[in-house]
């Protein structure tokens, strides 16, 4: 794998991250893929958690961990705090989503880092801000209950948590938002800060509309999937084939061409349905005539149709149409990641493969150019030495600090 790129947007930032799951990795990943030169740090002997994890969290290690480098330390041993304490000195941001005190505990929180370089930036990403659930722990799902998420998310009565793990990628998105305003801060005054990110107030974040919408409306605010539309049609059809897809209208020229493509002149006639309001206070006759229409067609039939008519529809998809998408395929939307790292792999052919996963959502310049893959997901302690001889450990020393466990290398010298 090539060495970090120079022109990469972050390109010459070191970076420690302290992390498991899904929130820290996550946000470890997105200051990797912008060009930061990122450590994860990882407890010897057994390494990070996540890469024994089972079922539908056995890909996390491998989706959340490309483009760093791995130390595996053990920082319950004085002599591994030592090691974090002497690559403090040459870092600009620390990375902490253990729980609550532990980094304290390990000798490694922000007093005791910043103490020894007041330039660090220390990004905090917990559960709870600041308040009085500040010392508690929580997960992704946690909070969606407890934001209203799920209850938003579910029918009435069943509430849901969403299909993927968005409040911890949230949480990522927000903190490292918040380290990228601290960076430009220290540019002006020459000092750090620790910075902080949370679960809980990420989830109450997308909230906000629905509130507001309940104060507008002074009603109590539904469940989406009982929720008063605010378009006519925007709705899933069923068609002929038994396939199903979403369709948007959302607005009167959308309708004027959508009614011309779909041969519907006896509805465009309709005096009720010159609006969108009025469409969606007819609703209760409209869609069922429009699912009469689309069960009709064949599913390639309507989106060939929706399609000229310049409006939003999308069959229902999978998680995995996206490895045939081509809209992902055709701007190196999708990085072919190694599964080497998988511990729980089906088979050996499996962690011999590569699968493609959606890159970060961004592009840079005339050109968009999407940001590449560097380093697959590393092996437990896959750079402890090149990280450490780099730092100024001499070789007797690293030989003495794996022989006592206290550091971990997949590598027999440092490259």
């Amino acid at each position: 794998m090539t060495e970090p790129d120079a022109d990469l947007p972050l390109a010459g930032l070191k970076v420690l991250e302290f992390s498991h799951t899904i929130m820290g990795p996550c946000a470890g990943l997105l200051l990797a893929d912008l060009g930061a030169d990122v450590i994860k740090v990882e407890p010897a002997p057994d390494g990070d958690k996540t890469r024994f994890l089972f079922g539908f969290a056995a890909g996390f290690f491998a989706t959340f961990n490309r483009n760093k480098r791995s130390l595996a330390v053990d920082l319950k041993r004085p002599e591994g705090q030592q090691l974090i304490h002497k690559l403090v000195l040459e870092t600009d941001i620390v990375l902490d989503n253990y729980g609550p005190g532990t980094m304290e505990k390990l000798g490694c929180g922000w007093e005791q880092l910043s103490a020894l370089n007041p330039r660090l930036l220390y990004l905090s990403l917990k559960g709870y801000l600041g308040g009085p659930w500040a010392d508690r722990p929580a997960l992704d799902e946690v909070v969606q209950f407890q934001s209203g998420l799920a209850y938003m998310t579910g029918p009435p009565g069943q509430p849901l948590r969403a299909g993927a793990s968005i409040i911890d990628i949230l949480g990522a998105v927000f903190g490292v938002s918040a380290t990228l305003a601290a960076l430009r801060e220290r540019d002006r005054t020459g000092v750090g800060q620790r910075v902080g990110s949370s679960l809980f107030e990420s989830a109450a974040f997308l909230m906000a509309s629905h509130l507001v919408g309940g104060a507008v409306t002074g009603l109590e605010v539904p469940p989406m999937t009982a929720r008063k539309g605010a378009w006519g049609i925007y709705d899933v059809f069923r068609c002929s084939d038994q396939s199903q897809l979403f369709i948007g209208v959302t607005s009167d020229s959308q309708w004027s061409r959508f009614c011309q493509v779909f041969s519907l002149s006896d509805l465009y006639a309709d005096q009720r349905l010159v609006s969108n309001t009025q469409r969606t206070a007819e609703r209760h006759w409209l869609l069922p005539e429009l699912e009469k229409v689309m069960s009709g067609m064949t599913l390639a039939t309507v989106m060939a149709k929706c399609q000229q008519a310049e409006v939003s529809w999308s069959p229902i998809g999978r998680p995995e149409d996206l490895l045939h998408n081509e809209q992902l395929l055709a701007n190196g939307g999708m990085l072919a990641t190694s599964l080497a790292t998988a511990v729980n792999a089906h088979d050996d052919d499996c962690r011999r493969s590569q699968v493609p996963i959606p890159a970060m959502p961004l592009e840079f310049g005339s050109e968009r150019d999407r940001l590449p893959l560097r380093r697959q997901p590393p092996e437990l302690g896959e750079h402890t030495l090149e990280i450490l001889v780099a730092a100024g450990c001499s070789p007797e020393t690293l030989a003495d600090l794996c022989r006592d466990k206290v550091i971990v290398s997949s590598s027999p010298t440092a490259s």
